[in-house]
């Protein structure tokens, strides 16, 4: 067996890794255990009793973070030139439409959100393998394809995340970063934990909520116990 490091030692000192923490405290530990020099984001997996295969089992929506995910997202808007004055005005990041096009089919999707106006959806189909695959495929369900493109920034930079249920059957986002106070990241673990839960399939039998855990980019996990998050079944 490796000798343990001192971050090691310091990390098992401040932490039982089997027992399962109330939320807030979860959110505290996680903060003490970790040691990096930059300022780590902090992760939420959520799994699910849910079968993702079918389709009336997918779990997937939209949560706004009340502080924010502490991550400065880059927002590529795609619209026709009526609309790019209001993109700009917003804060989007990148406003065009077939030069952006033609960037991405060259290989460039160097944002983090992208946001269109349904009218040039048809133009934007053919880019939807680069794009499908990096998440960034613009989707009415997600508010990023709206005629209100103005709104639509302004959420994806207030902290506005989307998030959806993996193969494996969970979820996982990024609810902030470890130099949030640990209230800030509870109240960001909350947000989605209630947007998660009010999307229950109805089609589901049995434990919807099975286990949730907290890390942060190189911290080990800390499990949340489900009592603690109100209606997790």
């Amino acid at each position: 067996m490796s000798k343990l490091t001192k971050n090691q030692k310091t990390v098992l000192a401040k932490y039982e890794p089997a027992k399962a923490y109330r939320l807030a405290e979860a959110c505290g530990i996680v903060k003490d255990i970790t040691f990096t020099k930059f300022d780590a984001s902090v992760e939420l997996a959520v799994k699910l009793g849910v079968d993702p295969r079918k389709a009336n089992q997918m779990v997937r929506g939209v949560v706004t973070l009340p502080h924010g995910t502490g991550k400065v997202v880059r927002v590529l808007v795609l619209c026709t030139e009526d609309k790019q004055a209001e993109a700009t005005a917003a804060g989007a990041d990148y406003v065009g439409l077939d030069d952006y096009i033609e960037k991405i089919k060259g290989g460039w999707t160097d944002v983090d959100v992208i946001i269109c106006t349904p009218s040039v959806m048809g133009k934007i189909g053919p880019i939807g393998r680069i794009l499908g695959p990096r998440g960034l495929m613009p989707n009415p369900k997600t508010g990023t394809v709206t005629m209100d493109v103005a709104s639509a920034v302004k959420e994806v930079k207030a902290g506005k995340i989307d998030f959806k249920v993996d193969k494996t059957g969970i979820v996982h986002a990024a609810i902030g970063k470890a130099s949030f106070t640990a209230q800030d990241i509870c109240d960001n673990a909350n947000e989605l934990l209630s947007a998660i839960i009010k999307l229950k399939p109805q089609a589901l039998k049995g434990t919807y909520m099975q286990s949730v855990a907290i890390c942060t980019t190189m911290s080990p996990s800390v499990k949340v116990d489900l009592k603690s998050i109100g209606s997790a079944e």
